[in-house]
């Protein structure tokens, strides 16, 4: 017989279902600690404002999620190392918010840093932040630089009750780590929409701004490179090595991360090389453009040329010049002029240079 699922969001003595349970009395100054505890039958989630009077939970068959927006309050990342004995070392790295994608295997948990990506659409900017996850037999801690994430996906799928919730927290760190690759492609599918629209403006109007945004867009995706690359060698490490706190069943999903990781860097090395290709497209354009104009005033010189010297020679002050007392001495020089003007463009056109 199936058991029936029943999901208590917050749910305590006193308090009617469905209420968001604080826990304390005083929220931390810079960081929001989101719990979320849970059973294949029943989950609870709250807001921690105290973490002295947080106890963790001794039931093996329960599993907490501890969220921490904003990591500048060394007092609660030393506080959650303090409840659940994590290294001085690991501490470290959670405050230094500049590591390199890696993971490390300690006494009892594992730990793993990534890049978490998003794309600010009104400066064409993309931020990168770091996530720290904390891996364990019954706990998965994960510290973000800021508040806003890409994690409610996991949130609704854990308070729905579907599959995640009868599985351990590898499989939780798992679909950490897949909405966070997962928001790769999305912000890589707007990336290059974008790239697209500027390839159009280098073919119709290039101007110095699509210079500067052809180079904005090349920093963009070194820096998504270097966010990413190093995270396939994390994936490809969780799914290869034999720790305990990984299911063989997990490895299998992690391998597929892996596979979207290696999809994303080859979809980024592809803008890339197409912003190499707008590049040079860009600087034979503004040659091309720079030629013709020079075109133009190379012919227009041609033409004045020998008008400027016919009009040098009768210039001189020279008291003998018998033209100078022609009646017909003035028009017969502009017909001449007009004629060599006629010649060279009937010339230069049968030359095809015009």
């Amino acid at each position: 017989m199936a058991r029936k699922l029943v999901v208590k969001r917050g749910t305590k003595v006193g308090a009617p279902p469905g209420t968001l349970v604080h826990i304390g009395k005083h929220k931390p100054d810079n960081a929001a600690i989101h719990l979320i505890d849970y059973a294949p039958d029943e989950l609870r989630e709250s807001v921690i404002e105290d973490l002295a009077s947080y106890r963790r939970n001794g039931d093996e068959e329960r599993i907490a999620w501890l969220n921490v927006a904003g990591v500048s309050d060394a007092s609660v990342v030393s506080g959650m190392g303090a409840i659940f004995d994590l290294h001085p070392l690991v501490m470290e790295d959670i405050l230094n918010t500049d590591q390199r994608p890696k993971v490390e295997e300690y006494q009892g948990y594992l730990y793993i840093v990534l890049r978490m990506l998003q794309f600010d659409q009104g400066r064409q900017q993309i931020h990168s932040e770091q996530v720290s996850l904390v891996l364990g037999p019954d706990f998965v801690l994960s510290f973000q630089e800021r508040p806003g994430d890409v994690f409610e996906g996991v949130r609704e799928r854990l308070r729905a009750g579907r599959r995640i919730r009868f599985m351990r927290t590898d499989y939780l760190t798992y679909a950490l780590l897949d909405a966070v690759v997962d928001h790769y492609f999305e912000m890589l599918e707007f990336l290059g929409e974008q790239v697209e629209a500027l390839e159009d403006q280098v073919i119709d109007a290039p101007g110095p701004d699509t210079l500067a945004r052809i180079h904005h867009y090349r920093r963009e995706m070194l820096l998504l490179r270097k966010s990413i690359w190093p995270l396939r060698e994390v994936l490809s490490r969780l799914s290869r090595d034999d720790s305990q706190l990984i299911s063989e069943e997990t490895r299998l999903y992690l391998r597929d991360v892996h596979d979207h990781a290696i999809h994303v860097i080859d979809n980024i090395d592809t803008i890339r090389e197409l912003l190499v290709s707008m590049l040079d497209l860009y600087l034979s354009s503004v040659s091309k453009r720079t030629n013709e104009i020079m075109k133009v005033l190379t012919i227009f010189a041609s033409l004045f040329m020998p008008l400027t010297f016919i009009a040098g020679i009768y210039g001189m002050n020279f008291d003998v010049m018998p033209e100078l007392r022609w009646r017909w001495g003035y028009p017969a020089v502009m017909a001449v002029m007009l004629g060599i003007i006629v010649g060279l463009l009937a010339f230069f056109r049968r030359r095809r240079w015009i």
